[in-house]
Protein backbone atom coordinates (compact mmCIF):
# COMPACT_ATOMS: atom_id res chain seq x y z
CA UNK A 1 0.00 0.00 0.00
CA UNK A 2 1.40 3.36 -1.13
CA UNK A 3 2.70 5.43 2.43
CA UNK A 4 0.03 8.28 1.32
CA UNK A 5 -2.41 5.82 1.45
CA UNK A 6 -1.98 5.20 4.61
CA UNK A 7 -1.91 8.84 5.34
CA UNK A 8 -5.03 9.16 4.20
CA UNK A 9 -6.65 6.34 6.38
CA UNK A 10 -5.20 7.91 9.11
CA UNK A 11 -6.43 11.11 8.79
CA UNK A 12 -10.30 9.98 8.66
CA UNK A 13 -9.32 7.66 11.38
CA UNK A 14 -8.67 11.48 13.56
CA UNK A 15 -11.85 12.85 11.44
CA UNK A 16 -14.42 10.17 13.06
CA UNK A 17 -12.79 10.08 16.57
CA UNK A 18 -13.80 6.32 17.10
CA UNK A 19 -11.17 3.44 15.36
CA UNK A 20 -13.82 0.46 14.19
CA UNK A 21 -13.39 -0.82 17.60
CA UNK A 22 -14.36 2.17 19.44
CA UNK A 23 -11.60 3.69 20.70
CA UNK A 24 -12.08 6.72 22.59
CA UNK A 25 -10.65 10.16 21.25
CA UNK A 26 -7.97 10.15 24.09
CA UNK A 27 -5.85 8.18 21.10
CA UNK A 28 -6.04 11.42 19.21
CA UNK A 29 -3.39 12.99 20.25
CA UNK A 30 -0.88 9.85 19.96
CA UNK A 31 -2.36 9.80 16.31
CA UNK A 32 -1.40 12.71 15.68
CA UNK A 33 1.61 12.46 16.34
CA UNK A 34 1.40 9.01 14.08
CA UNK A 35 0.61 11.55 11.14
CA UNK A 36 3.33 13.50 11.67
CA UNK A 37 5.56 10.66 11.37
CA UNK A 38 4.08 9.82 8.08
CA UNK A 39 4.25 13.50 6.49
CA UNK A 40 6.27 13.92 3.51
CA UNK A 41 8.86 15.81 5.43
CA UNK A 42 9.67 12.74 7.90
CA UNK A 43 9.17 9.83 5.69
CA UNK A 44 11.69 7.54 5.42
CA UNK A 45 13.26 7.38 2.19
CA UNK A 46 12.70 3.44 0.72
CA UNK A 47 15.28 1.16 0.78
CA UNK A 48 17.83 1.25 -2.26
CA UNK A 49 16.99 -0.85 -5.30
CA UNK A 50 19.19 -1.39 -8.08
CA UNK A 51 19.28 -3.18 -11.77
CA UNK A 52 22.04 -5.83 -12.15
CA UNK A 53 21.89 -7.80 -15.14
CA UNK A 54 20.91 -10.60 -13.26
CA UNK A 55 17.99 -8.66 -11.61
CA UNK A 56 17.02 -6.21 -9.56
CA UNK A 57 18.57 -6.16 -5.30
CA UNK A 58 17.54 -4.69 -1.99
CA UNK A 59 19.96 -3.12 0.13
CA UNK A 60 19.85 -1.06 3.16
CA UNK A 61 20.46 2.49 4.43
CA UNK A 62 23.78 2.57 6.62
CA UNK A 63 24.84 5.26 8.41
CA UNK A 64 24.11 7.30 5.33
CA UNK A 65 25.25 4.88 2.82
CA UNK A 66 23.61 2.74 0.61
CA UNK A 67 24.34 -0.80 1.24
CA UNK A 68 24.24 -3.82 -0.38
CA UNK A 69 25.55 -7.58 0.94
CA UNK A 70 25.42 -11.05 -0.16
CA UNK A 71 25.00 -10.18 -4.28
CA UNK A 72 25.67 -13.50 -5.69
CA UNK A 73 28.54 -13.02 -8.82
CA UNK A 74 28.35 -17.17 -9.61
CA UNK A 75 26.62 -19.91 -9.28
CA UNK A 76 26.87 -21.70 -5.91
CA UNK A 77 30.36 -23.78 -6.96
CA UNK A 78 28.67 -27.18 -5.43
CA UNK A 79 27.76 -30.72 -6.44
CA UNK A 80 29.07 -30.94 -10.29
CA UNK A 81 30.59 -27.51 -10.12
CA UNK A 82 33.19 -28.47 -7.42
CA UNK A 83 36.48 -27.06 -9.02
CA UNK A 84 34.60 -25.72 -11.89
CA UNK A 85 35.39 -22.53 -13.01
CA UNK A 86 32.78 -19.95 -12.11
CA UNK A 87 29.52 -20.60 -13.76
CA UNK A 88 27.11 -17.79 -14.45
CA UNK A 89 24.17 -16.60 -12.25
CA UNK A 90 20.23 -18.13 -13.04
CA UNK A 91 18.49 -14.46 -13.50
CA UNK A 92 15.69 -13.79 -10.97
CA UNK A 93 12.90 -11.97 -11.17
CA UNK A 94 10.90 -10.01 -8.63
CA UNK A 95 13.47 -7.98 -6.04
CA UNK A 96 16.42 -9.88 -4.31
CA UNK A 97 16.98 -9.00 -0.61
CA UNK A 98 21.00 -7.95 -0.34
CA UNK A 99 20.64 -7.17 3.24
CA UNK A 100 23.06 -9.17 4.80
CA UNK A 101 26.36 -11.03 4.53
CA UNK A 102 26.37 -14.51 2.55
CA UNK A 103 28.74 -17.20 4.23
CA UNK A 104 32.41 -16.80 4.13
CA UNK A 105 34.06 -19.75 1.22
CA UNK A 106 34.30 -23.26 3.33
CA UNK A 107 37.10 -22.88 5.83
CA UNK A 108 38.49 -24.80 9.16
CA UNK A 109 37.39 -22.21 12.29
CA UNK A 110 40.02 -19.98 13.09
CA UNK A 111 41.41 -17.71 15.86
CA UNK A 112 42.18 -14.84 13.99
CA UNK A 113 39.72 -11.77 14.34
CA UNK A 114 38.71 -11.47 10.58
CA UNK A 115 36.41 -14.82 10.85
CA UNK A 116 35.76 -14.61 14.23
CA UNK A 117 32.19 -15.65 14.45
CA UNK A 118 31.60 -16.09 10.93
CA UNK A 119 29.45 -19.04 8.95
CA UNK A 120 30.84 -21.04 6.47
CA UNK A 121 29.77 -22.87 3.57
CA UNK A 122 30.80 -24.24 0.09
CA UNK A 123 27.97 -21.44 -1.49
CA UNK A 124 29.77 -18.44 -1.05
CA UNK A 125 30.37 -16.48 -4.25
CA UNK A 126 28.44 -13.73 -3.46
CA UNK A 127 30.13 -9.77 -3.19
CA UNK A 128 29.21 -6.85 -1.44
CA UNK A 129 28.33 -2.64 -2.21
CA UNK A 130 29.23 0.36 -0.49
CA UNK A 131 28.02 3.82 -1.87
CA UNK A 132 26.87 7.27 -0.74
CA UNK A 133 23.17 7.22 -0.55
CA UNK A 134 21.06 8.61 -3.43
CA UNK A 135 21.98 8.72 -6.93
CA UNK A 136 25.45 9.09 -7.64
CA UNK A 137 27.90 8.79 -11.10
CA UNK A 138 31.19 7.93 -12.76
CA UNK A 139 32.71 7.22 -8.90
CA UNK A 140 35.89 5.43 -8.94
CA UNK A 141 35.39 1.93 -7.68
CA UNK A 142 37.69 -0.01 -5.40
CA UNK A 143 37.48 -3.94 -4.85
CA UNK A 144 38.87 -5.67 -1.89
CA UNK A 145 40.73 -9.19 -1.65
CA UNK A 146 41.01 -10.46 1.61
CA UNK A 147 43.89 -12.44 2.95
CA UNK A 148 44.17 -15.50 5.25
CA UNK A 149 46.80 -17.22 3.50
CA UNK A 150 44.23 -18.87 0.73
CA UNK A 151 43.09 -21.17 3.37
CA UNK A 152 41.28 -18.25 5.46
CA UNK A 153 39.41 -15.19 5.70
CA UNK A 154 36.35 -13.61 3.94
CA UNK A 155 34.50 -10.50 3.14
CA UNK A 156 32.33 -10.58 6.30
CA UNK A 157 34.91 -9.26 8.39
CA UNK A 158 33.75 -5.84 10.22
CA UNK A 159 37.38 -5.10 9.72
CA UNK A 160 37.18 -4.40 6.44
CA UNK A 161 33.71 -2.58 6.20
CA UNK A 162 33.58 -0.59 3.38
CA UNK A 163 32.03 3.04 4.97
CA UNK A 164 34.95 4.94 5.24
CA UNK A 165 36.28 4.35 1.57
CA UNK A 166 31.90 5.00 0.40
CA UNK A 167 31.80 8.40 2.56
CA UNK A 168 35.04 9.49 0.67
CA UNK A 169 33.03 9.13 -2.96
CA UNK A 170 34.88 5.52 -3.59
CA UNK A 171 32.31 3.02 -5.05
CA UNK A 172 33.38 0.04 -2.55
CA UNK A 173 33.68 -3.72 -3.56
CA UNK A 174 34.37 -6.62 -1.15
CA UNK A 175 34.19 -10.40 -2.50
CA UNK A 176 34.43 -13.94 -1.97
CA UNK A 177 36.61 -16.61 -3.01
CA UNK A 178 37.12 -19.98 -2.40
CA UNK A 179 39.87 -21.32 -0.34
CA UNK A 180 42.00 -23.93 0.58
CA UNK A 181 41.40 -27.47 -1.77
CA UNK A 182 38.29 -26.41 -2.55
CA UNK A 183 39.99 -23.46 -4.35
CA UNK A 184 43.39 -24.50 -5.61
CA UNK A 185 43.07 -27.92 -6.10
CA UNK A 186 44.24 -30.35 -9.25
CA UNK A 187 43.50 -34.26 -9.90
CA UNK A 188 44.10 -36.37 -12.96
CA UNK A 189 40.92 -36.94 -12.86
CA UNK A 190 40.13 -33.62 -12.92
CA UNK A 191 42.45 -32.99 -16.03
CA UNK A 192 40.80 -35.90 -17.20
CA UNK A 193 37.11 -35.05 -17.07
CA UNK A 194 38.14 -31.49 -20.03
CA UNK A 195 35.80 -29.34 -17.82
CA UNK A 196 37.61 -26.23 -17.97
CA UNK A 197 40.29 -24.63 -16.54
CA UNK A 198 42.11 -26.04 -13.65
CA UNK A 199 43.84 -25.49 -10.60
CA UNK A 200 43.33 -21.79 -9.36
CA UNK A 201 39.77 -21.98 -9.22
CA UNK A 202 40.13 -19.01 -6.27
CA UNK A 203 41.97 -17.04 -9.15
CA UNK A 204 38.80 -17.71 -11.26
CA UNK A 205 36.33 -16.42 -8.81
CA UNK A 206 38.27 -13.16 -8.47
CA UNK A 207 38.39 -12.87 -12.13
CA UNK A 208 34.49 -13.37 -12.57
CA UNK A 209 33.75 -10.96 -9.38
CA UNK A 210 35.98 -8.57 -11.68
CA UNK A 211 33.82 -8.99 -14.64
CA UNK A 212 30.86 -8.83 -12.85
CA UNK A 213 31.78 -5.08 -11.32
CA UNK A 214 33.03 -3.79 -14.75
CA UNK A 215 29.16 -5.47 -16.40
CA UNK A 216 26.98 -4.10 -13.30
CA UNK A 217 29.29 -1.64 -11.62
CA UNK A 218 28.01 1.73 -13.44
CA UNK A 219 23.88 0.57 -11.78
CA UNK A 220 25.70 1.50 -8.54
CA UNK A 221 27.01 4.88 -9.61
CA UNK A 222 30.81 3.23 -10.39
CA UNK A 223 32.44 4.31 -13.05
CA UNK A 224 34.25 0.61 -15.03
CA UNK A 225 36.63 2.43 -16.50
CA UNK A 226 38.35 3.52 -12.77
CA UNK A 227 39.00 0.15 -10.69
CA UNK A 228 41.23 -0.38 -8.15
CA UNK A 229 41.93 -3.66 -6.35
CA UNK A 230 43.28 -3.91 -2.73
CA UNK A 231 44.70 -6.99 -1.28
CA UNK A 232 46.50 -8.07 1.55
CA UNK A 233 48.81 -11.09 2.40
CA UNK A 234 47.43 -13.75 0.50
CA UNK A 235 44.85 -10.63 -1.17
CA UNK A 236 47.96 -8.90 -1.97
CA UNK A 237 49.37 -12.03 -3.71
CA UNK A 238 46.23 -12.52 -5.60
CA UNK A 239 46.47 -8.82 -6.94
CA UNK A 240 49.86 -8.92 -7.82
CA UNK A 241 49.00 -12.33 -10.04
CA UNK A 242 46.22 -10.53 -11.20
CA UNK A 243 47.98 -7.60 -12.53
CA UNK A 244 50.09 -10.22 -14.63
CA UNK A 245 47.93 -12.41 -15.60
CA UNK A 246 46.10 -12.22 -19.14
CA UNK A 247 42.84 -13.44 -17.69
CA UNK A 248 42.53 -10.68 -15.84
CA UNK A 249 43.69 -7.66 -18.42
CA UNK A 250 41.36 -5.14 -18.72
CA UNK A 251 39.23 -5.69 -15.58
CA UNK A 252 40.98 -2.76 -13.60
CA UNK A 253 44.14 -0.21 -13.89
CA UNK A 254 45.56 0.85 -10.53
CA UNK A 255 46.07 -1.55 -7.51
CA UNK A 256 47.17 -1.47 -4.04
CA UNK A 257 49.47 -4.20 -2.47
CA UNK A 258 49.63 -4.50 0.97
CA UNK A 259 52.03 -6.88 2.78
CA UNK A 260 51.56 -9.32 -0.38
CA UNK A 261 55.16 -9.89 -2.20
CA UNK A 262 55.84 -10.16 -5.72
CA UNK A 263 58.60 -11.94 -5.55
CA UNK A 264 59.26 -15.59 -5.86
CA UNK A 265 59.63 -16.12 -2.14
CA UNK A 266 58.07 -19.23 -1.76
CA UNK A 267 57.51 -22.00 -4.14
CA UNK A 268 55.14 -22.29 -7.11
CA UNK A 269 53.68 -25.41 -7.45
CA UNK A 270 53.42 -26.72 -11.42
CA UNK A 271 49.93 -28.28 -11.82
CA UNK A 272 51.65 -31.51 -13.44
CA UNK A 273 54.53 -33.17 -12.69
CA UNK A 274 57.28 -31.10 -14.48
CA UNK A 275 60.67 -33.21 -13.38
CA UNK A 276 61.06 -30.35 -10.87
CA UNK A 277 61.94 -31.01 -6.46
CA UNK A 278 58.50 -29.37 -6.22
CA UNK A 279 55.41 -32.22 -6.78
CA UNK A 280 52.88 -31.03 -8.25
CA UNK A 281 49.66 -29.70 -7.48
CA UNK A 282 47.69 -32.96 -9.07
CA UNK A 283 50.44 -35.14 -7.00
CA UNK A 284 49.26 -33.37 -3.72
CA UNK A 285 45.70 -33.95 -5.34
CA UNK A 286 45.95 -37.60 -5.33
CA UNK A 287 47.98 -37.62 -1.93
CA UNK A 288 44.43 -36.39 -0.48
CA UNK A 289 42.49 -38.71 -2.15
CA UNK A 290 44.19 -41.45 -1.03
CA UNK A 291 44.16 -40.61 2.35
CA UNK A 292 40.33 -40.60 1.52
CA UNK A 293 40.25 -44.11 0.43
CA UNK A 294 40.13 -42.79 -2.83
CA UNK A 295 42.35 -43.58 -6.18
CA UNK A 296 42.61 -44.14 -9.53
CA UNK A 297 41.64 -41.22 -12.23
CA UNK A 298 38.34 -42.01 -14.01
CA UNK A 299 34.79 -40.47 -13.99
CA UNK A 300 33.83 -42.89 -10.76
CA UNK A 301 37.08 -40.99 -8.74
CA UNK A 302 35.69 -37.47 -9.56
CA UNK A 303 32.25 -38.31 -8.49
CA UNK A 304 33.73 -40.06 -5.08
CA UNK A 305 35.70 -36.52 -4.55
CA UNK A 306 32.40 -34.26 -5.30
CA UNK A 307 30.50 -36.57 -3.14
CA UNK A 308 32.93 -35.40 0.21
CA UNK A 309 31.37 -33.54 2.42
CA UNK A 310 33.14 -29.78 2.46
CA UNK A 311 34.18 -30.30 6.00
CA UNK A 312 36.13 -32.96 4.62
CA UNK A 313 38.83 -30.65 3.09
CA UNK A 314 39.79 -28.17 5.75
CA UNK A 315 39.47 -30.98 8.72
CA UNK A 316 43.72 -30.69 9.23
CA UNK A 317 43.64 -26.69 8.80
CA UNK A 318 42.51 -26.01 12.51
CA UNK A 319 44.38 -22.70 13.48
CA UNK A 320 46.19 -24.86 16.11
CA UNK A 321 47.39 -27.31 13.12
CA UNK A 322 49.12 -24.58 11.32
CA UNK A 323 50.40 -23.42 14.32
CA UNK A 324 53.94 -22.62 13.18
CA UNK A 325 57.01 -23.31 15.31
CA UNK A 326 60.23 -23.37 13.74
CA UNK A 327 59.04 -25.20 10.75
CA UNK A 328 55.75 -25.18 8.50
CA UNK A 329 52.56 -27.78 8.66
CA UNK A 330 51.08 -29.64 6.22
CA UNK A 331 48.63 -27.20 5.55
CA UNK A 332 50.80 -24.33 4.32
CA UNK A 333 53.38 -26.93 2.64
CA UNK A 334 50.59 -28.81 0.85
CA UNK A 335 48.36 -26.69 -0.20
CA UNK A 336 50.10 -23.95 -0.49
CA UNK A 337 47.65 -21.58 -2.87
CA UNK A 338 48.14 -20.36 -7.09
CA UNK A 339 49.32 -23.00 -8.86
CA UNK A 340 51.14 -22.49 -12.09
CA UNK A 341 48.15 -23.44 -14.15
CA UNK A 342 48.57 -21.77 -17.36
CA UNK A 343 45.44 -20.06 -17.66
CA UNK A 344 45.63 -17.23 -14.67
CA UNK A 345 48.99 -18.13 -13.77
CA UNK A 346 51.57 -18.64 -16.08
CA UNK A 347 54.76 -18.43 -14.26
CA UNK A 348 56.35 -16.54 -10.93
CA UNK A 349 55.04 -13.39 -10.74
CA UNK A 350 58.53 -11.63 -10.67
CA UNK A 351 59.55 -13.18 -13.77
CA UNK A 352 56.28 -11.83 -15.58
CA UNK A 353 56.56 -8.78 -14.36
CA UNK A 354 60.11 -8.45 -15.91
CA UNK A 355 58.85 -10.28 -18.94
CA UNK A 356 56.33 -7.24 -19.59
CA UNK A 357 58.67 -4.82 -19.31
CA UNK A 358 57.40 -3.30 -15.55
CA UNK A 359 54.53 -3.71 -13.99
CA UNK A 360 51.91 -1.94 -16.17
CA UNK A 361 49.37 0.26 -14.12
CA UNK A 362 49.99 2.48 -11.22
CA UNK A 363 50.48 1.22 -7.15
CA UNK A 364 50.44 1.39 -3.84
CA UNK A 365 52.77 -1.32 -2.40
CA UNK A 366 54.04 -1.92 1.24
CA UNK A 367 54.76 -3.48 4.49
CA UNK A 368 54.49 -3.60 7.76
CA UNK A 369 57.35 -2.50 10.08
CA UNK A 370 57.65 -6.13 11.71
CA UNK A 371 55.75 -7.70 8.92
CA UNK A 372 56.03 -11.92 8.59
CA UNK A 373 58.95 -13.43 8.89
CA UNK A 374 59.12 -17.41 8.16
CA UNK A 375 60.35 -19.59 10.25
CA UNK A 376 62.65 -21.67 8.19
CA UNK A 377 64.70 -23.32 10.81
CA UNK A 378 67.83 -22.16 9.39
CA UNK A 379 70.88 -20.68 11.48
CA UNK A 380 72.83 -18.01 10.74
CA UNK A 381 75.08 -19.47 8.76
CA UNK A 382 72.62 -20.99 6.64
CA UNK A 383 70.83 -17.98 6.15
CA UNK A 384 73.54 -15.74 5.13
CA UNK A 385 74.47 -18.90 2.95
CA UNK A 386 71.64 -18.27 0.56
CA UNK A 387 73.12 -14.89 -0.70
CA UNK A 388 75.53 -17.06 -2.21
CA UNK A 389 78.43 -14.86 -3.22
CA UNK A 390 76.99 -12.07 -0.53
CA UNK A 391 77.05 -14.15 2.22
CA UNK A 392 80.18 -11.62 3.86
CA UNK A 393 78.20 -8.71 3.11
CA UNK A 394 74.36 -9.97 4.39
CA UNK A 395 76.32 -10.92 7.78
CA UNK A 396 77.92 -7.30 7.65
CA UNK A 397 74.32 -6.49 6.61
CA UNK A 398 72.16 -8.02 9.70
CA UNK A 399 74.78 -9.32 12.20
CA UNK A 400 77.74 -6.86 12.74
CA UNK A 401 79.15 -7.78 15.65
CA UNK A 402 77.65 -11.35 15.64
CA UNK A 403 75.41 -10.68 18.68
CA UNK A 404 72.30 -10.96 17.61
CA UNK A 405 70.04 -13.16 18.29
CA UNK A 406 69.40 -15.65 16.14
CA UNK A 407 65.76 -15.86 15.81
CA UNK A 408 65.78 -11.72 15.09
CA UNK A 409 68.37 -12.68 12.44
CA UNK A 410 66.47 -15.04 11.12
CA UNK A 411 62.80 -12.92 10.86
CA UNK A 412 64.72 -10.55 9.72
CA UNK A 413 66.44 -11.91 6.52
CA UNK A 414 63.18 -14.05 5.73
CA UNK A 415 61.23 -11.03 6.32
CA UNK A 416 62.97 -9.01 3.68
CA UNK A 417 62.76 -11.58 1.70
CA UNK A 418 59.21 -12.26 1.46
CA UNK A 419 57.62 -9.22 1.56
CA UNK A 420 59.69 -5.99 2.36
CA UNK A 421 62.18 -6.12 -0.73
CA UNK A 422 59.60 -7.74 -3.17
CA UNK A 423 57.04 -4.74 -2.47
CA UNK A 424 60.21 -2.17 -3.01
CA UNK A 425 60.74 -4.10 -6.56
CA UNK A 426 57.15 -3.70 -7.71
CA UNK A 427 57.33 0.13 -7.41
CA UNK A 428 60.10 0.27 -9.14
CA UNK A 429 58.57 -2.13 -11.87
CA UNK A 430 55.77 0.39 -12.29
CA UNK A 431 57.72 3.45 -12.31
CA UNK A 432 60.33 2.15 -14.44
CA UNK A 433 56.84 2.02 -16.95
CA UNK A 434 56.14 5.69 -16.04
CA UNK A 435 53.44 5.06 -13.54
CA UNK A 436 52.63 6.61 -10.04
CA UNK A 437 54.65 4.31 -7.70
CA UNK A 438 53.94 5.20 -3.79
CA UNK A 439 56.13 2.46 -1.92
CA UNK A 440 55.64 2.80 1.67
CA UNK A 441 56.35 0.87 5.50
CA UNK A 442 53.27 1.18 7.92
CA UNK A 443 54.32 1.45 11.59
CA UNK A 444 51.51 3.17 13.69
CA UNK A 445 50.62 0.53 16.37
CA UNK A 446 47.52 1.76 18.51
CA UNK A 447 49.04 3.92 22.12
CA UNK A 448 48.04 1.09 24.16
CA UNK A 449 50.29 -1.79 22.39
CA UNK A 450 53.04 0.80 22.20
CA UNK A 451 54.87 -0.70 25.26
CA UNK A 452 53.89 -4.72 24.30
CA UNK A 453 55.27 -4.99 20.71
CA UNK A 454 58.33 -3.45 18.88
CA UNK A 455 56.67 -2.87 15.58
CA UNK A 456 52.98 -3.81 13.69
CA UNK A 457 52.20 -7.06 13.11
CA UNK A 458 51.60 -9.08 9.86
CA UNK A 459 48.11 -7.37 9.26
CA UNK A 460 48.08 -4.83 11.74
CA UNK A 461 47.52 -2.37 9.61
CA UNK A 462 44.31 -3.41 8.40
CA UNK A 463 42.22 -1.73 10.90
CA UNK A 464 44.01 1.80 10.24
CA UNK A 465 43.77 1.38 6.15
CA UNK A 466 39.89 0.99 6.01
CA UNK A 467 39.64 3.92 8.89
CA UNK A 468 38.35 1.29 11.19
CA UNK A 469 40.50 0.80 13.86
CA UNK A 470 38.26 0.01 16.43
CA UNK A 471 36.81 -2.95 14.53
CA UNK A 472 40.19 -4.45 15.01
CA UNK A 473 41.60 -3.45 18.51
CA UNK A 474 38.09 -2.65 20.02
CA UNK A 475 38.08 0.24 23.13
CA UNK A 476 41.75 0.49 23.32
CA UNK A 477 41.55 3.15 20.37
CA UNK A 478 42.27 6.52 21.34
CA UNK A 479 41.86 9.86 19.30
CA UNK A 480 46.00 9.65 18.07
CA UNK A 481 44.87 6.44 16.65
CA UNK A 482 41.78 7.40 14.89
CA UNK A 483 43.44 10.48 13.45
CA UNK A 484 46.08 7.76 12.25
CA UNK A 485 43.28 5.74 10.83
CA UNK A 486 42.05 8.95 9.23
CA UNK A 487 45.03 9.96 7.87
CA UNK A 488 45.71 6.28 6.29
CA UNK A 489 42.22 5.80 4.74
CA UNK A 490 42.72 9.26 2.79
CA UNK A 491 45.58 8.32 1.32
CA UNK A 492 44.23 5.20 -0.04
CA UNK A 493 41.17 6.85 -0.83
CA UNK A 494 43.02 9.76 -2.78
CA UNK A 495 44.99 7.04 -4.73
CA UNK A 496 41.71 5.50 -5.58
CA UNK A 497 40.19 8.58 -6.89
CA UNK A 498 43.02 10.38 -8.33
CA UNK A 499 45.44 8.02 -9.05
CA UNK A 500 47.77 9.80 -6.51
CA UNK A 501 47.37 9.43 -2.00
CA UNK A 502 48.45 13.38 -1.82
CA UNK A 503 46.11 15.64 -0.58
CA UNK A 504 45.48 18.85 1.37
CA UNK A 505 46.41 18.50 5.36
CA UNK A 506 48.08 15.08 4.64
CA UNK A 507 52.05 15.04 4.67
CA UNK A 508 53.66 15.03 1.45
CA UNK A 509 54.16 11.47 0.36
CA UNK A 510 56.46 11.05 -2.81
CA UNK A 511 56.55 8.46 -5.68
CA UNK A 512 59.28 6.21 -6.31
CA UNK A 513 59.79 8.29 -9.49
CA UNK A 514 60.90 11.77 -7.18
CA UNK A 515 62.85 9.38 -4.85
CA UNK A 516 64.00 5.92 -5.66
CA UNK A 517 65.85 5.62 -2.71
CA UNK A 518 62.88 6.77 -0.89
CA UNK A 519 59.87 5.11 1.26
CA UNK A 520 56.85 6.35 3.05
CA UNK A 521 57.81 5.92 6.69
CA UNK A 522 54.54 5.86 8.67
CA UNK A 523 56.29 6.34 12.32
CA UNK A 524 54.73 5.16 15.65
CA UNK A 525 54.34 8.94 16.70
CA UNK A 526 51.57 9.52 13.76
CA UNK A 527 54.91 11.14 11.59
CA UNK A 528 54.67 10.31 8.13
CA UNK A 529 57.34 11.21 5.48
CA UNK A 530 59.32 10.38 2.69
CA UNK A 531 62.67 9.07 3.97
CA UNK A 532 65.57 7.54 2.27
CA UNK A 533 65.08 3.51 3.32
CA UNK A 534 66.98 2.39 6.24
CA UNK A 535 66.81 -1.34 5.16
CA UNK A 536 68.30 -0.29 1.64
CA UNK A 537 71.79 -1.80 2.15
CA UNK A 538 69.96 -5.36 3.52
CA UNK A 539 67.10 -4.74 0.14
CA UNK A 540 70.01 -4.06 -2.34
CA UNK A 541 71.36 -7.67 -0.95
CA UNK A 542 67.83 -9.45 -1.63
CA UNK A 543 67.58 -7.92 -4.81
CA UNK A 544 71.25 -9.44 -5.90
CA UNK A 545 70.51 -12.78 -4.73
CA UNK A 546 66.48 -12.60 -6.03
CA UNK A 547 65.33 -16.12 -7.03
CA UNK A 548 66.35 -17.93 -4.64
CA UNK A 549 63.50 -20.04 -3.15
CA UNK A 550 62.99 -19.14 1.03
CA UNK A 551 60.83 -22.36 1.29
CA UNK A 552 61.67 -25.45 -1.27
CA UNK A 553 59.16 -28.03 -0.16
CA UNK A 554 60.60 -31.30 -1.63
CA UNK A 555 58.14 -33.81 0.14
CA UNK A 556 55.97 -35.27 -1.56
CA UNK A 557 53.94 -37.35 1.16
CA UNK A 558 51.76 -34.70 2.72
CA UNK A 559 48.18 -34.93 1.93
Amino acid sequence: MNINVHVLHLKRFLASGRSKLGAPRALISFAAIAVGLFSPSYVVAAEPKVLTIEGVVQGVHEAGLDVFKGIPFAAPPIGSLRWRAPQPVAPWKGVRRAEGFSADCMQAPSPFPQTAGAHFDEDCLYLNVWKTAGKVQKRPVLVWIYGGGFIGGGSSSPISDGGAFARQGVVFVSLNYRLGRLGFFAHPALSAANEGPLGNYGYMDQIAALRWVKRNIASFGGDPDQITVMGESAGGISVADLIVSPAAKGLFNRAIIMSGGGRAAMANRPLKDDGGPIPSAEQIGMNFAKSQGISGAGEDTLARLRALPSKTFVADFEGQALKINGELKSGLTHVGGPIIDGYTKFGIVDQQILKLGGLPMPVMVGTTSADLGVPTGQDKEALFGDFKGYAVAARRAYDPDGAKDEHVVREEVTRDRLLTEPARFVARQAARMGHNAYYYRFGYLPEALRSKLKGVFHGGDNGFFFGNPKAQFGPMITPEDEAAATMMNAYLANFVLHGDPNGSALPRWKSMGEDADGVMQIGPDLKAQTITDPLRQRLDLVDATAGVPLIENTDPKGP
